[in-house]
């Protein structure tokens, strides 16, 4: 069994109930997506404020936490106890984090709904990644995937206001996750890649939301070598999924889509 910090399991309720005034005039109940700040305390310094749907609060950390390069190994982390009531999450370590100090005094500030701060070297880092360049896509599993996708129980369909990810293997969906933000999607995909020992060589990242300069980095330090979203993408998003050489893939929707970079790896 992959090893697992100490772990709370505060999850909160995905949606709410509230009562609003259609189009006709008519009283309809309708059920609204749940939005909260989880403070993230790392050794009991504050390290961000997330806003959240709360779903899988102590993945959500653990993924920031190996996508800002906060933590490198799940077995530095000791416990992570989330407690509603004061909207904190408390990391605690194994022997702390040496250059914490350094990592928190450079941030970039980026595009990302809920979170907009990338710490340490981050960006500086891409450049060390490396993927499977053995790893193909095929255009019928792509379309396979997305009419599976397309079926797929979602909090958004019941309502709406919200990003998803899914880390997927072939057609097959592993994991899928609703947030408020699609960066806390992604991190909490991480989190359950690292909990669950799962590897990303042979994976393929979907979202709902635009891919940027972030979400493309954090994708490849998963090691995911194929990213597909529903959405378009931004220069900075092109720029480094070249450089790595992620296969990207966007506006895809049925059997429309656009291969920006990594065609080798994508089969017709």
């Amino acid at each position: 069994m992959p090893y697992r910090p100490q772990l709370s399991q505060a999850s909160r309720p995905a949606t709410y109930p509230i009562r609003a005034t259609d189009e006709n005039g008519s009283e309809v109940l309708v059920e609204i997506a749940g939005e909260h700040p989880l403070t993230l305390y790392l050794d009991k310094r504050e390290i961000v404020t997330l806003m959240t749907l709360g779903e899988a609060p102590e993945a959500l950390v653990i993924g920031y936490l190996r996508n800002q390069r906060l933590v490198r190994r799940l077995e530095d982390i000791l416990a992570v106890q989330v407690d509603w009531e004061t909207g904190a999450a408390a990391v605690t370590t194994r022997h702390g984090v040496a250059d914490l100090a350094d990592r928190l005094g450079k941030r970039t500030v980026t595009t990302g709904c809920g979170q907009g701060t990338v710490f340490g070297d981050l960006m500086e880092e891409i450049g060390q990644l490396t993927l499977d360049d053995q790893a193909r896509l095929s255009a019928s599993t792509l379309y396979a995937l997305l009419e599976n996708l397309r079926h797929y129980a979602t909090l958004y369909k019941r309502a709406g206001a919200l990003h998803s990810c899914a880390l997927c293997c072939g057609d097959q969906i592993l994991y899928h996750v609703e947030d408020v933000g699609r960066h806390n999607a992604v991190d909490a995909i991480a989190g359950m890649m690292w909990l669950d020992g799962v590897e990303g060589a042979d994976k393929i990242f979907y979202t709902t939301g635009r891919l940027t300069s972030e979400m493309v980095i954090k994708a490849a330090q998963m090691e995911i070598p194929f990213i597909v979203s529903r959405s378009g993408l931004t220069q900075m998003g092109y720029e480094i999924a070249r450089k790595v050489g992620i296969t990207l893939i966007g506006r895809a929707k049925g059997h429309h889509y656009l291969l920006f970079t990594g065609q080798h790896r994508f089969a017709k």
